[in-house]
């Protein structure tokens, strides 16, 4: 893919970011949503890809937009396949909390796993920890496993839980091992590429979360070396048919990083909406907004962290999809 193209994917999630900001704190998650999925489109109109969406919000008949086979950007330039998650924790931001995150990863065609919309057993671990865990194995001793590979105890680990009922035995297992738990109200991406990061203070990931966001944070671990194991976890026959019909003939089979994001030439972007352990939330000023974003290419392992200063005087368009 070209090399240019990862700072265009970082407009698309900018733009999302920017929008879904807008309804910090007021309490209608659809809005917040609907903006960010219209301002991530109207930039993706932009680009000069033949994109085809393959995790999206839904499919043709639940959403107006950004739903799994779309067809997204100008048609003329490389074919690719598209994840995106404009609002990755609506509640986050109807209630202004911390944690929401805009999300984009673009990869080859036939490269990111078709994940239905359904829920994935996860766990993930930054590079230093890569090939230390095993979603079969009892939590204490992947604890043990991970706490050796970063050269720490485990009484120093965090893990972060998604704060869900089906989640007590897991949150008891850790604290008996003696781990650090983070709980977390909605949004496993932003923790789970956070463990490739030594400043984020989070080590490892794990739970039940929807399986589109597993391959979203696998496809950033794949530009970092980290590493991520899942397994779909149906929880009716009609969405086990459903993951068959998309490729996934067991639907209880593990998946490894190599099923969830095949190949190395992938971009990933993300660009903070309220502020995580990943990325800085939007800041608005009286002449626009401040947004934080990290952007990353597999096949060279470059990672930036790009802080943009938008003139909303300058960009029209984008005040006007920053307003309701």
């Amino acid at each position: 893919m070209e090399r240019g193209l990862t700072l265009e994917i970082a407009r698309v999630t900018e733009a999302a970011a920017l929008a879904a900001a807008r309804w910090l704190g007021r309490g209608d998650k659809i809005a917040a949503d609907d903006a960010a999925v219209t301002a991530m489109r109207a930039v993706f109109d932009s680009i000069d890809v033949d994109g085809t969406v393959v995790i999206g919000e839904g499919e043709m008949d639940e959403a107006p937009m950004l739903y799994i086979g779309e067809k997204v950007g100008t048609g003329k330039g490389l074919k690719v396949d598209i994840a995106v998650d404009p609002l990755e924790g609506t509640n986050i931001v109807a209630k202004g909390l911390t944690g929401a995150i805009a999300v984009v990863a673009v990869a080859e065609t036939g490269c990111l796993l078709h994940a239905p919309d359904m829920y994935m057993d996860k766990i993930a671990v930054g590079p230093k920890a890569a090939g230390s865990i095993n979603l079969d194995a009892p939590v204490k001793e992947n604890l043990k496993s991970v706490s050796s590979a970063l050269g720490k105890s485990v009484s120093d680990l965090t893990v972060v839980i998604l704060d869900r009922p089906r989640h007590n035995k897991i949150i008891q297992e850790v604290r008996e091992a003696g781990a650090r738990i983070k709980l977390i109200s909605d949004g496993d991406v932003a923790p789970a590429v956070a463990t490739a990061f030594d400043h984020s203070g989070v080590d490892i990931m794990m739970g039940i979360g929807g399986a589109p966001e597993g391959v979203l944070a696998a496809a950033a671990l794949k530009c970092m070396g980290g590493e991520m194991q899942g397994r779909l976890v149906p929880e009716t026959e009609e969405e086990i048919v459903r993951a068959q019909k998309m490729g996934l003939k067991d639907v209880h089979q593990l998946l490894t990083m190599n099923d969830l994001v095949k190949c190395e030439d992938v971009i990933f972007a993300a660009s903070g909406i309220t502020d995580s352990s990943l990325l800085k939330g939007v800041l608005f000023n009286a002449t626009g907004a401040i947004t934080h974003t990290v952007v990353m290419r597999g096949k060279t392992g470059t990672i930036r962290f790009i802080e943009a200063i938008h003139r909303f005087d300058k960009k029209p368009q984008w005040k006007k999809m920053c307003t309701d």
